[in-house]
């Protein structure tokens, strides 16, 4: 019979971490227990495979965890509040980019109808810098990539029927943050709201517009200036409202490691505090003014330690700049999660689902405020589309499955305590101040940025993750591995950007009468202040940006420009390269290209190789023919595969006696290229004499091998 109180621990003595290691080294057969265990992260940090409490008692973070810290407590390592998340959940935050008001109307209700709480609005490439539809320069830019909201009409289309005094609206305005900000702002005042009732995020962030597209309607030091004088407005009119954001993604999506990410948005946020305080605000208030926005890929203990050690991290910084003296709030960050754009694939789109379902179970873990779940069909859009009904249905239903069945929030910090998570987050939070160091050093965000230093670091933070996906090291599911040649994705319908200009250029002009002459900005002293008056007077957004001076060729100068912008490098890019072009070729020739796999031996030979070779060249697009059998039989069996290409596939021991018969053969039978499985070893100039063309193998460059044999077969790459 079981006592009443059973104490498994005391029947059962706790083991040294000397005792485990050695029966772990005894079960390696003498294989190294560093080169077994250990992980070496894109960050530089080593991952062991167990963590105890003397691992954290070595971290600055045990004397957080030791003395009691908690959620809503400084350094909010553990969450920025202590009660909110748990009783009322995270945001749910969906982005719209529909590029017509009335298409857009419908996305957006439809979204809060069935379970989105706010609403993040992305503007047309044009509206991001500040041009009408029918303006000079706005040509290929209408409606691509987010919302044609020209003029109040559109605004007002675009958000019919819904309720603004209840949802958060997040703006992604580019350059034209300012008229971008005073047009949400006259639709608030048109739809009666007061300050008080007004709840929104204009997102000024010209660091990362400037980063993700290479070029600013002003020059950088005024854009960070204006965007400063904006949050000065804001804070003094609409108390729930932030104008400035610290948005990383564009350094995270071009490669950059988890410390970089970090590292990059302290610098961000102390060039814009900075700034507000030299606008006027104090530094407690101008952090009121901050969201930081970050992006996650599928490593979920990796993120939510990224995630953890971002508000440790800020809560230092500004704590160091003199906030939180009297109030420990203004320590803590407001932040906004969503999935990076590296992750997603366009091959088997499926996949994103659960890409997305990760992240955004890292996110929620973590503690974010507000998340923002990204369609699975979204890589699929090209300009002008927007992802579809069913894909913005499985985003928004992800993040309400794991919010109302699986009650992620009921937990404040639940990886919290964890010996590994806490080890992980110190090791961040201290890579990334050394990173940050290295910045101040060099003058700052803004000049580390405009000097290139910031991209370089970037591309060398990625070449090594391309070469391990490269190689399929770092499996990418879908693409390079366990490819489907037969999928049939679901492709937005492609939209005809002329003719839609068009539209939004007649909505313009139908509305131009009504607005009489330039608005009457007397009296008004500053950019902001031009712009708001502007737009409750019902100007379009060009008019607006050419009436404050911030848009292309305003009155604050020239626009800054980087040398190269920092173009997103999703990980199956080049495997999906390939893929494209296996596709055209197919198109051109009536069928895919063929690779015949010639398996020795039995099964149980030749199976591992002749699995590991299909694969291998599926994430190419090739299709795959083959037989087994003897070196007759199988040249034979060549000669009506239609392939230009062979892939021996068998075990060490048939190679021996085969190779040297079966290379020529299969030459004499067509063969092109003759490529044998797995490593040759001492072997290799043996077998080239037989015929052996190519060799693949575990950790050999996969998509140099593709690429070459895709060329040969007269693929344009």
């Amino acid at each position: 019979m079981l006592p009443k109180v059973l104490d498994i621990a005391s029947e059962f003595p706790t083991p040294a971490y000397e005792q485990w290691r050695a029966l772990v080294e005894e079960d390696l057969h003498g294989a190294a227990f560093e080169k077994k265990l250990l992980t070496r992260t894109y960050e530089g940090l080593t991952i062991k495979p167990l963590y105890t409490a003397e691992d954290l008692a070595r971290s600055v973070a045990a004397g957080a965890v030791a003395q009691g810290a908690a959620s809503g407590v400084p350094p909010y390592t553990r969450g920025a509040r202590s009660l909110a998340a748990v009783l009322a959940g995270w945001d749910i935050r969906q982005e719209h980019a529909e590029a017509e008001p009335e298409v857009l109307n419908a996305a957006i209700l439809d979204d809060l109808e069935n379970g989105v709480t706010s609403v993040q609005l992305r503007l047309d490439a044009a509206s991001r810098r500040g041009l009408d539809p029918d303006g000079y320069g706005a040509d290929g830019l209408v409606g691509v990539d987010g919302a044609s909201l020209a003029t109040a009409a559109d605004w007002d289309r675009a958000f019919r029927g819904v309720h603004l005094g209840m949802i958060t609206v997040g703006l992604e305005a580019g350059s034209a943050f300012v008229p971008g900000a005073a047009m949400l702002a006259a639709l608030w005042e048109r739809q009666g709201l007061s300050p008080g009732q007004c709840r929104g995020c204009f997102n000024a962030d010209p660091l990362a517009v400037l980063a993700r597209e290479g070029h600013l309607t002003m020059g950088l030091e005024e854009s960070v200036r204006v965007a400063a004088e904006l949050a000065v407005w804001a804070g003094e009119r609409y108390p729930h409202v932030r104008s400035i954001r610290v948005g990383t993604a564009p350094y995270h999506h071009a490669g950059a490691t988890a410390t970089q990410d970090l590292a990059f948005s302290m610098a961000t946020g102390l060039e814009y505090l900075r700034a507000m305080v030299r606008a006027g605000m104090s530094v407690d208030r101008a952090c009121g003014q901050m969201l930081f926005s970050y992006a996650i890929g599928t490593g979920m203990f990796m993120a939510m330690a990224k995630l953890r050690a971002a508000r440790r991290l800020w809560s230092r910084v500004v704590e160091v700049a003199g906030a939180g003296r009297s109030d420990a709030a203004a320590q803590r960050m407001v932040m906004n999660v969503r999935p990076s754009k590296r992750v997603l694939t366009t091959r088997d789109p499926w996949v994103n689902i659960l890409r997305v379902t990760s992240c955004v179970f890292a996110a929620a873990s973590a503690g974010a405020d507000s998340i923002t779940a990204t369609a699975f069909d979204a890589p699929l859009c090209g300009p002008g589309a927007s992802p579809s009904a069913l894909g913005r249905r499985i985003a928004r239903n992800t993040q309400v499955i794991l919010q109302e069945e699986c009650h992620l929030h009921r937990v404040n910090d639940a990886a919290g305590g964890s010996y590994y998570v806490e080890t992980l987050t110190e090791e961040l939070a201290r890579g990334a101040w050394e990173i940050l160091q290295q910045i101040e050093s060099r003058g700052g965000m803004m000049s580390a940025l405009a000097s290139g230093w910031i991209s370089e670091q970037v591309r060398r933070a990625r070449t090594p993750r391309e070469a391990n996906v490269a190689s399929r090291r770092d499996a990418i599911i879908g693409v390079s591995e366990f490819a489907n040649l037969g999928e049939q994705p679901p492709m937005p319908a492609p939209v005809d950007l002329a003719t839609l200009r068009v539209r939004c250029a007649a909505r313009v002009q139908a509305a131009r009468p009504a607005w009489g002459a330039t608005p009457d900005v007397a009296g008004a002293t500053t950019a902001v202040a031009r712009a708001w008056r502007a737009a409750a007077a019902g100007a379009s957004i060009g008019q607006v940006a050419g009436v404050a001076g911030v848009g292309i060729g305003g009155a604050h100068g020239v626009g800054a420009t980087l040398g190269e912008a920092l173009t997103a490098h999703p990980y199956g890019e080049a495997f999906e390269h390939l893929r494209d072009a296996a596709d055209r070729l197919a198109e051109q020739c009536g069928q895919r290209p063929r690779v015949f796999l010639a398996s020795v031996g039995t099964p149980a030979q030749h199976l591992a190789r002749t699995t590991y070779s299909k694969g291998f060249v599926e994430a190419g697009g090739f299709a795959t023919v083959g037989a087994e059998g003897d070196v007759d039989g199988l040249a034979e069996a060549f000669k009506g595969s239609g392939a230009s290409i062979a892939v021996i596939c068998g075990g060490d021991a048939q190679y021996a006696d085969v190779v040297g018969v079966l290379a020529p053969a299969l030459h004499r039978a067509g063969a092109r290229t003759v490529v044998l499985a797995g490593h040759p070893g001492e072997k290799q100039a043996e077998y080239a004499a037989s015929g052996v063309d190519r060799f693949i193998f575990v950790r050999c460059d996969v998509v140099k091998v593709l690429s070459e044999l895709l060329a040969q077969e007269g693929a344009v790459l």
